[in-house]
């Protein structure tokens, strides 16, 4: 372990004295904050000088510190390897992945790539679109006009693929995903395909590394659809394929996605991800329906969820609830949080779930689970059952 962390900040500090320093970014978190999520770290140039801001994301608030190269470098050694099981730093002109095993043992992958230029460093950065309005198969989508803005009535879609794929992008870099071999990623009922092409195109422009995306959607129209405009505009790595979300074999896969599959095709999606595997899965709900029949709740709620709006809205939080703390039981980290605005949409809510570097205790995760079932008198749940977990011990 101390040679390969030795190695790994050998090259940080050689990386940020040589101003090639793109990015760190640490997961894995194991430390004392139940809240804290992970670390990221870029360059900056303040009046002071250079220096190394951090930013703290804890599950509803990021905490941001600007601190000097040294004392910035000192900050991190012991957290990488300590609090963290994860660390990632992208250079200028290579890219490094540790990972720390839960016997204490670690693993260094490095990669060269062609060199690029080096960030700006300027403190407050102006935003910029992941996905640019130009791209052609926005254009072949019918999202943008020609000139390359977006159509009338379109403007919502276009800031959902962007806010997407600004979610999408730091889950990417946390998520433990191969450095030797292309991301393998799937969009379970993706529709018309547009999230997929724009997961697609931010590996193609941002994430520095190949992947290969698919796209599984039941309509074979919209299937032919998307692999003719994949085609066309030269999307090397991306297909489309007709399939269901409980039924399609997906093999070994990196990375799972279900956006507003309906009812229990949610659970079915986080089922195929967590049996092959994935190391990240992004999943944003659609309607609740199964387990309304059987929501009784706490005795003190009762005399209100008679009243329909409120049992809906009940259910909704209880399955939405039991999903991430089962995946929790299922070696993964979780959040819950606003996918875009409800001004676009009601079905807002967004899941994402990091696979563990380290085992947690299953035990007390179960009994979370089983805990919150019983509250509510639910004996039965589909992803639950799709992962072979009895509600009812």
């Amino acid at each position: 372990m101390a040679a390969a962390k030795e190695q790994f900040l050998r090259l940080l500090g050689e990386s940020v004295a040589a101003h090639r320093l793109v990015k760190l970014t640490l997961g894995g978190y194991h430390g004392p904050d139940a809240t804290l999520r992970n670390l990221h770290v870029r360059p900056v140039a303040l009046r002071a000088g250079p220096h190394l801001s951090f930013v703290w994301r804890h599950a509803s608030r990021d905490i941001t510190a600007n601190h000097p190269p040294a004392a910035a470098l000192e900050l991190l050694a012991p957290l990488i390897g300590g609090d963290f099981g994860t660390a990632h730093l992208f250079t200028t002109i290579q890219d490094a992945q540790l990972e720390f095993a839960a016997d204490g043992s670690a693993r260094l992958k490095l990669r060269a790539h062609e060199p690029v230029a080096p960030p700006s460093e300027a403190h407050d950065r102006p935003k910029q679109h992941l996905i640019g309005a130009r791209n052609p198969w926005l254009h072949e989508l019918g999202v943008t006009t020609a000139a390359g803005a977006p159509r009338e009535g379109m403007a919502a879609k276009f800031k959902q693929i962007n806010r997407f794929t600004e979610l999408l992008a730091p889950l990417l870099e946390d998520a433990p995903l191969p450095a030797d071999r292309p991301v393998e990623v799937a969009d379970m009922g993706c529709g018309k395909g547009y999230l997929t092409f724009a997961v697609w195109q931010h590996f193609h422009d941002h994430a520095r590394q190949k992947a290969h995306v698919r796209g599984i959607e039941q309509r074979t129209d919209l299937v032919e659809l998307c692999n003719r405009v994949a085609r066309q505009c030269g999307c090397g790595g991306l297909e489309f394929a007709a399939g269901s979300i409980a039924a399609t074999p997906l093999g070994p896969l990196d990375v799972l996605i279900a956006l507003h599959a309906c009812d229990t095709a949610t659970d079915d999606a986080v089922a195929q991800g967590v049996a092959a595997g994935a190391g990240l899965i992004v999943v944003a709900p659609c309607c609740h329906k199964e387990v309304r029949p059987q929501l009784a709740g706490p005795a003190e709620l009762r005399p209100v969820l008679r009243h329909g709006i409120f049992h809906e809205r009940q259910a909704e939080f209880l399955t939405d609830a039991l999903r991430t703390l089962l995946l929790e039981w299922a070696g993964y980290d979780t959040r819950a949080f606003e996918f875009i605005s409800t001004e676009h949409t009601a079905k807002n809510l967004m899941i994402a779930a990091v696979r563990r570097p380290q085992a947690a205790d299953r035990d007390a995760a179960a009994l979370r689970v089983r805990a919150l079932a019983a509250a509510y008198g639910v004996r039965t749940q589909r992803l639950a059952a799709r992962l072979g977990f009895p509600l009812a011990p």
